[in-house]
């Protein structure tokens, strides 16, 4: 037997243990919040219906979200004192939600050939450093690559890299801009600034340039962001994405938030999430290529990190909150549900089951970074004052704002809210 069926086997021998044993159990009833696009909903409700099914008595209360109100309910309720037993969480907030002393470990509750099938990336998106403890555990994760139009890219000469290794220097990636552009491209790149200036997307996206060149939002030893954010390396990396901009070579943000894959083609490349992969795939065919992000400096780096699910340390019946997450991540047809929507593996079985991130699949390379060059956004309770002052710097910048005035404005409204919060122990720092 394969490694990916034994694995598959032991996940499946697990939820037929956990239905059988809890249906004998008392009634019970678990709260689980969330949030998610229409299949993403539809397969969560499911799942909860089959647990519900195999636990007679058992009941499950879905507090389903929008998704652009879901920390502002989260807050309410944390407040209250009345956040459910499962909760969903965006990976990088969850430093500030152990910090804070909503969450407890998953390990122990969560059966453990799941927690043994989870990638070094969604480990990764669910640990807290401090202790290292895994708090968190999702069926998927996320990443970043670099689309293109294979033909446009053929016709231009461009040469198109297969691996992380061979991937595009920075030299390269902007002598790309400038052909595409001298070759009738309206604009070479879309960076999908479309969608908006308040949203997480501007710090997962774009963060890892910053990593390529050799700087970052914060130090991760003394958790100072000044000296860091606002150092020359990261001055650099701000200026240059600024001179993308003035020269022509972005997508406007008043362009909307697909200018790749749309009618005519007006973008020859994207710098897009994984999810953009089906939508282009079933526009463009064949045409679709998938690259690595581009070394721009010494190193390959790109993002990962997406909703996961942790257990309130206050919930009634942790053990149950545990089952379920057992029964739901192992669920066919929830994993189903992600993979006909080309969700990104957080799962080993789920990866090699996947005819798109497998070895040798259309984006077997978006996979290859999750390994080789992923880096987790900082991992630090300050992290809500540390994206949204970086995403506000980098939206004055793309708009001609100063880099380094913009930066180092940045660094000190970080380094504020650590000094207020007392170094935020036990992660120390300032």
């Amino acid at each position: 037997m394969s490694i990916r069926n034994r694995t598959l086997s032991a996940l499946a021998a697990a939820a037929s243990i956990l239905a059988l044993g809890a249906g004998a159990a008392s009634a019970a009833e678990l709260k689980l919040m969330f949030q998610g696009d229409p299949f993403e909903i539809a397969a969560i409700q499911g799942a909860a219906a089959r647990f519900e099914a195999a636990h007679p008595g058992t009941r499950i209360e879905l507090i389903n979200t929008p998704h652009d109100a879901y920390n502002e309910k989260f807050g309410a309720m944390a407040s209250a004192g009345n956040l459910p037993d499962i909760l969903q969480l965006d990976a990088p907030f969850l430093a500030n939600y152990v910090w804070s002393g909503y969450l407890q470990p998953v390990s122990g509750l969560v059966d453990q050939a799941l927690l043994a099938d989870m990638t070094p990336s969604n480990v990764a998106q669910g640990t807290y450093p401090p202790d290292k403890g895994l708090y968190a555990i999702g069926l998927t994760d996320s990443t970043v690559v670099l689309y293109g139009s294979r033909k446009q890219l053929e016709a231009a000469k461009i040469r198109i890299p297969t691996s992380v290794a061979d991937a595009w220097t920075r030299k390269e990636f902007e002598g790309a801009l400038k052909t595409l552009k001298a070759s009738g491209a309206k604009w070479p790149i879309d960076l999908f600034r479309g969608y908006g200036t308040k949203t997480e997307w501007i710090t997962y996206a774009y963060e890892p340039i910053l990593e390529s060149m050799g700087c970052d939002l914060i130090d991760r030893t003394s958790w100072k962001s000044e000296g860091t954010l606002d150092s020359q390396a990261c001055v650099d990396a701000a200026t240059m994405m600024q001179t993308w901009v003035k020269e022509g070579w972005v997508v406007p943000q008043s362009a909307g938030t697909n200018q790749f894959y749309a009618e005519g083609r007006p973008a020859a490349l994207a710098w897009g999430g994984h999810w953009v992969y089906a939508e282009a795939k079933a526009a463009m065919g064949d045409d679709l290529v998938a690259m690595p992000l581009p070394k721009f400096g010494q190193k390959s780096a790109s993002p990962n990190g997406t909703w996961i699910f942790g257990i309130n340390k206050e919930a009634a019946d942790p053990k149950l909150a545990g089952q379920f997450l057992s029964f739901m991540l192992a669920d066919a047809d929830y994993r189903k549900a992600y993979e006909e929507h080309t969700g990104f593996p957080g799962l080993k079985s789920f990866a090699a089951a996947s005819p798109v991130y497998a070895a040798n699949g259309p984006m077997a390379i978006a996979f290859a970074q999750a390994s080789e060059s992923a880096v987790p956004r900082p991992p630090h309770p300050a992290y809500p004052t540390i994206t949204l002052a970086f995403q506000q710097a980098m939206t004055n910048i793309f708009d001609g704002a100063d880099p380094k005035s913009e930066l180092t404005e940045a660094a000190q409204k970080i380094d504020a809210d650590i000094e207020d919060n007392d170094g935020y122990e036990p992660f120390g720092g300032n």
